[in-house]
């Protein structure tokens, strides 16, 4: 009895992970705002660990091919698709050193984009700060997110991520585009300016308690989700004793 009284308690107060996936660009004003003013707070909240997140650098690029040889055109420039393909790279080859046991690898990638995107809002010197970035981190395997960047990997990746941005439905047409369980609706409108409440709004009962002061009705359901809760354990226990 009490083993499942503990599963019930547990049940009640797990809320499961969303998926979301954000498609931008690397030099785009707008996708920079969003990852370094609503995403990476968010995901550095409590809030956090309620999200799957998947990062796509691509945007409302183009890419061709002629034989093994891929050609890009980014929205804008050339250190825009540079960009890309550096972002691209750290997403697939990030590792976690022993002695970096504050970080996941999830989380350092984390911190590396959002290190990209925040330097790059100015931009000064025009040289993308891939190693600056790399170097604050204290990325020990810069030189191979480097070299996928300039060599075939780096052109592959984004490739697959042009693929994954042409297939949205419906198209990819404002940057950044905010997907939750891989659905686009108007939830996209208020992740833009409050991520934190359209991630509450698409979490499924019982919220977390992270819910209860954001506005959308998120504090309503989560009380009520609890008070649920609270009524079925008294119940439970009442049945026992």
């Amino acid at each position: 009895m009490l083993i499942a009284l503990f599963a019930l308690i547990i049940g009640v107060c797990t809320a499961q992970k969303v998926p979301v996936s954000v498609y931008y660009e690397s030099l785009c004003p707008d996708s920079q705002a969003f990852i370094t003013q609503q995403l990476y707070p968010a995901m550095k909240s409590p809030l956090g660990r309620f999200v799957d997140l998947k990062l796509i650098p691509f945007g409302k690029s183009n890419y061709s091919t002629l034989g093994s040889d891929v050609q890009f055109t980014c929205h804008h420039g050339p250190n825009e698709c540079y960009g890309n393909k550096i972002q691209s790279c750290a997403i697939e080859h990030i590792q976690v050193n022993s002695y970096q046991n504050q970080f996941t690898r999830e989380s350092l990638t984390l911190e590396y984009i959002n290190c990209l995107m925040q330097i790059t809002k100015n931009f000064p010197d025009q040289i993308y700060p891939g190693k600056r970035c790399a170097q604050e981190f204290h990325l020990e395997n810069w030189e191979n997110i480097e070299a996928c960047a300039n060599q075939t990997e780096g052109s592959k990746l984004l490739q697959k991520n042009g693929e994954l941005t042409f297939g949205l439905k419906p198209e990819l047409v404002s940057v950044p585009t905010i997907t939750f369980r891989y659905q686009q609706d108007d939830t996209q409108n208020l992740a833009l300016v409050n991520f934190r409440s359209a991630l509450c709004k698409k979490m499924q009962s019982p919220l977390p308690i992270e819910c209860t002061n954001l506005p959308n009705g998120a504090a309503v359901q989560t009380i009520t989700s609890y008070l649920t809760g609270l009524s079925l354990l008294t119940f439970v226990f009442a049945l026992k004793f």
